[in-house]
């Protein structure tokens, strides 16, 4: 699980005046501020009071937080807003001072907390040169190191990072591959410094420097070492940023306050202003960090901007009081639902009288059990879409039009070739959407787990409509969806539905249909385990609708591929340019219940996968069944007499192709039915 595991409840409930709510608050949260602090400013002796004032603000604007779903994120953002304050006031902060040595192997505990905390851990001389490299950061750089290090540690989604520095995914990514870059640099220049014995070149180079990490001499090092052969042989990192940061892990509490008065001080001072919150103005001890308690008078005033950006009553050192006005503020409601209207704006608060403009958006700030609803319309999206943020089991995050409505989200005004939306998350329902126009792929889930896609439309795409892949591609299912109509510029690689390469259990497709695509309906490309496909149509795939030069597509209605055990059963494919349903390799699939008619390939083309066929239909193709060796079957249509189209009800099949039933699910057809054996061939009902 990502970040702390305090609930919005719990959060909910602090704001309601709740002191054991609060203690659990702290005890979750002051490790994460301790981390995020500690290293965007490394050896900063004031790194504790930037700490401690930032649990004061997040106290302070408890009553004015509107969503406790964004509590982390905003946590997160309270503090990068005090350690980019801190570094104003800070310009020749210590920090900058010391020379990479003394940086690598401190003399002082107490200004080097971060490291010292590490190096009594982990020896490697790597994470020790990777912590050093860290000081050649700019101030931001050092930002951006911070949320990124909580990042890779499982703390932070990219869309909380990327909230905190308050720009786009998009741009987040970018800001953080410049800094590992920068980091990376450093680090190699770090490695060609300390081999022994040094470079002479090296050495003519960095003649006259202190040590103290400057960007000039960063630039200089760097050029000669990038340019020397002696040093590129001694220098090269072997082991990724990535590995290394997570190696390291995150600070434990006691690193992050080394001082048991400074966290006993911090929980108290955050306590006594919890209580001004929800009492009557009183003379109260405030603990400042360090353990010195004083006497001050304390009112609070009524928050009138975000509660990041509320200013606090200052604490002197002195015995004197300040003295500040204090009201409180009834907390809202958390709410349960964002949306996002093509008239909106991306400023709004979300809601359903100031709804965002963009999915974008909306996914950004999505918390657990809350549902983004896209209002009925076209919509019109002009960047890519990153999906996340999970859900959780017990509160999945939804995807959908309200009640109603049906939302179009037209994305031919998005650039590139790439995806249109990208879900990397867990436990999300997505229902009830249509999507057309993506300059390629219009869903990629990649190593999602546990989605639902019911309801959905992807159509007239420039790649596949929906593509499942990647390790850990588990538990999800497609449902009552159609994908039709998809076709890359080159004619050959755009599915209706594809699932791999990739792997993960408890996959299941049913009740969806696939047709008109100019590669396959429904394939399983490299997927390692068992796929489940269930009463579903696929139709009139590899066949070149869009008068492109040329068309490659294979045109299947089934491809199962070579690997994984898949299983399909009670499906149909008809009039595909390729076979109705093809495997390959060794690896054997199970065919039960299916039907296939009138397919310019073959109705089971099996090759050597040793599937097992049983109580099949297979009429009108060019061969109804090809197994290059004997394949286990049973019941099928080509094992008995009295079988062929005569027995079928209805053979056009213009009332299975129509639309479907009100409640999502297939159309009433009797195409393909038969009236000699019902348990041979595909029953042609909706399977709810």
């Amino acid at each position: 699980m990502v970040g702390p595991t305090v609930g919005a409840e719990v959060v909910a409930a602090a704001r309601s005046g709740d002191r054991r709510a609060l203690d659990d608050l702290v005890a979750a949260y002051l490790p994460l501020v301790g981390n995020v602090v500690h290293r965007a400013l490394p050896g900063d002796p004031e790194a504790d009071d930037v700490v401690q004032e930032t649990m004061l603000r997040v106290v302070r604007g408890l009553p004015s937080l509107n969503d406790p779903e964004r509590f982390r994120a905003w946590v997160v953002t309270t503090a990068i807003r005090q350690v980019r304050n801190h570094a104003r006031g800070r310009r020749a902060a210590l920090v900058r001072r010391l020379p990479l040595d003394e940086a690598a192997d401190p003399s002082d505990p107490g200004a080097r907390v971060a490291e010292d905390a590490v190096d009594r851990v982990v020896v490697a001389q790597e994470r020790q040169d990777m912590l050093a490299a860290t000081r050649w950061l700019e101030p931001d750089e050092q930002r951006v190191l911070a949320l990124w290090w909580q990042e890779v540690n499982g703390e932070l989604t990219r869309a909380e990072v990327a909230q905190a520095l308050s720009l786009s995914t998009a741009h987040t990514a970018v800001r953080v591959q410049r800094m590992k870059e920068r980091l990376l640099t450093a680090r190699t220049v770090l490695h060609a410094w300390r081999a022994a014995p040094r470079c002479p070149g090296l050495a003519d180079a960095g003649r006259g420097w202190t040590g103290v990490p400057e960007r000039r001499w960063l630039k200089r090092l760097a050029r000669h070492v990038r340019g020397c052969a002696v040093c590129t042989a001694a220098s090269a990192p072997r082991t990724s940023s990535e590995y290394l940061a997570l190696g390291i892990g995150l600070l434990a509490v006691p690193s992050v306050l080394p001082h048991a008065s400074v966290q006993t001080g911090v929980v108290e001072a955050v306590r006594r202003l919890f209580d001004l919150l929800w009492t009557k103005p009183a003379l109260v001890a405030v603990p400042i960090v360090g353990g010195t308690a004083l006497a001050v008078t304390v009112w609070i005033t009524p928050p009138d901007g975000r509660p990041d950006e509320i200013a606090l009553p200052t604490i002197t050192t002195s015995a004197a009081s300040t003295t500040v006005r204090a009201t409180t503020t009834p907390p809202a409601a958390a709410p349960t639902a964002l949306y996002v209207s093509p008239d909106g704006d991306d400023a709004g608060a979300g809601t359903e009288a100031a709804p965002f403009a963009s999915l974008g958006r909306a996914v950004s700030v999505v918390r657990p059990g809350q549902t983004i609803h896209l209002r009925g319309g076209t919509h019109r999206p002009t960047a890519p879409v990153e999906i996340t943020t999970s859900g959780t089991p017990d509160r999945p995050i939804t995807l959908t039009s309200p009640a109603g409505e049906r939302a179009v989200l037209d994305a031919s005004l998005v650039p590139g070739g790439g995806p249109f939306i990208t879900q990397t998350a867990a436990h999300w329902v997505v229902r009830d959407l249509e999507i057309s126009g993506a300059p390629g792929t219009a869903y990629s889930c990649e190593s999602c787990r546990a989605t639902v896609f019911q309801g959905l439309s992807a159509h007239g795409n420039l790649g596949t409509g929906l593509h499942l892949h990647g390790a850990g591609t588990g538990d999800n299912q497609v449902l009552d969806s159609d994908f039709h109509d998809n076709h890359d510029t080159a004619g050959r690689d755009a599915d209706g539905l594809t699932i791999g390469p990739g792997s993960g259990a408890g996959n299941v497709v049913r009740g969806c249909r696939t047709f008109d695509n100019v590669d396959d309906g429904v394939a399983a490309e490299r997927f390692a385990d068992p796929v489940t496909v269930d009463s579903t149509w696929s139709w009139g795939n590899g066949i070149n609708r869009w008068s492109l030069p040329a068309v490659s597509g294979s045109g299947h209605g089934f491809d199962l591929g070579d690997l994984g055990a898949h299983v399909v059963t009670r499906s149909a494919a008809w009039k595909n340019n390729g076979h109705a349903f093809t495997a390959g390799g060794g690896t054997p699939k199970l065919f039960t219940r299916n039907s296939a008619l009138r397919n310019a390939g073959d109705g089971f083309a099996l090759g050597t996968s040793n599937s097992a066929v049983r109580r099949n239909f297979s009429f009108g193709n060019r061969e109804q069944v090809v197994p290059v060796r004997r394949v286990p079957e049973e019941g099928n249509t080509w094992d008995g007499p009295g079988w062929g189209t005569q027995v079928l009800r209805e053979l056009e099949s213009a009332t299975a192709e129509g639309p479907r039933a009100p409640d999502g699910s297939l159309p009433a057809t009797e195409f393909l039915v038969n009236t000699k054996d019902p348990s041979v061939g595909a029953p042609m009902t909706a399977v709810r």
